[in-house]
């Protein structure tokens, strides 16, 4: 992007009297959600992308969430979007941490899935974060393949 010499005056002179300084402008933008996760589900190479809208608490284990995770004030819960899938692992983004073997209840929004799952891989990006998490327990056709 060139300005024009008024622009370029109110942005500084040029140090040399006849060199014109030329600004561009620059955006950073952030990857979408997909992109974000595809990079882990590279690891994964069942991966399938899907778009499954979900809700997801810690769990302690024991099939409960923490107390009532949907009601405390400081426990983990978040609506995310599963990005991609294979038999045993969903992949997905959060914006608060999670860490490895951390365990967690996806939930999907029509009710379809329910399954206890624990955190197998992170990945750190600037502002969200990719995890992998396998199910605890064998989830028959959560997923289908074409």
């Amino acid at each position: 992007m060139h300005l024009s010499r008024r622009e370029q005056g109110s942005l500084g002179s040029s140090s040399s009297p006849g060199i014109e300084d030329f600004v561009t402008y620059q955006a950073t933008a952030l990857a979408p959600e997909a992109d974000i996760v595809s990079r882990l589900a590279r690891f994964f190479p069942e991966a399938t992308p899907v778009r499954i809208p979900i809700k997801l608490s810690r769990t302690d284990g024991n099939g409960n969430g923490n107390g009532s995770a949907h009601k405390t004030e400081n426990a983990f819960f978040q609506n995310t979007v599963i990005e991609f899938g294979t038999p045993h692992e969903v992949l997905f983004t959060v914006d608060q941490p999670l860490e490895f073997a951390d365990q967690v209840l996806v939930e999907s929004n029509d009710g379809m899935l329910r399954a206890e799952a624990s955190v197998v891989a992170v990945q750190y990006h600037s502002k969200r974060i990719a995890v992998a998490a396998r199910f605890l327990k064998p989830v028959p056709n959560w997923i289908v393949k074409s």
